[in-house]
């Protein structure tokens, strides 16, 4: 019976540990950042999991001052640090699905921006680094592992995108409150 009772226990602990978001403990701020946020502070970090594998960690960088309601009109850089290999045409197809939950776009969109991501999102492996910059007005930045993949201007794109992360309706709510410094 103790023996028993220490088994579940020790899975209840194991479950909460793994629930917690990642603990930033002096991450440096990424240099692709620097010329666009200079003040740029982490404003939280959470752990993508999926069937309990990790999948990724992401990083919210802000300036301060930001307001999570407001995302879509303010400067920040999600960085995602990936934790096993993913084609990058599967992150960009599951990127246009995880928008449509966001909100809605026809089909000529889906085809431009998946188009446009699929040059963005390379083929990633445990430790690889995507970053997406936002300056606030609808400009958007990919970076791989620091360097330069992919740019457009357009507000509804990278509202729908970022939303993915950072609106309500998010498909991982508990990551979402990690990253804006919500969780508890």
């Amino acid at each position: 019976m103790i023996r028993r009772r220490l088994w579940v226990l020790a899975a209840a602990t194991l479950t909460s540990f793994t629930m917690l978001p990642a603990i930033a403990v002096d991450i440096p701020v990424p240099a692709e950042i620097h010329s666009s946020l200079p003040q740029a502070r982490l404003q939280g970090t959470g752990v993508l999991r999926f069937f309990g594998l990790r999948v990724y960690e992401a990083r919210l960088w802000t300036a301060p001052g930001f307001v999570a309601e407001d995302y879509a009109r303010q400067p920040f850089a999600l960085e995602l640090v990936y934790d096993r290999r993913l084609e990058g045409q599967a992150i960009a197809e599951r990127s246009v699905a995880e928008m449509r939950r966001v909100g809605s776009f026809d089909e000529a969109q889906a085809k431009r921006w998946l188009a446009l991501m699929t040059k963005a999102f390379p083929d990633v492996a445990a430790t690889d680094r995507l970053l997406g910059l936002h300056d606030g007005q609808g400009d958007v930045s990919f970076f791989h592992n620091g360097k330069l993949t992919a740019q457009l201007v357009d507000a509804d794109y990278a509202r729908l995108f970022f939303g993915i992360w950072l609106a309500r309706p998010s498909s991982a709510p508990a990551l979402r409150d990690a990253l804006l410094g919500l969780a508890r």
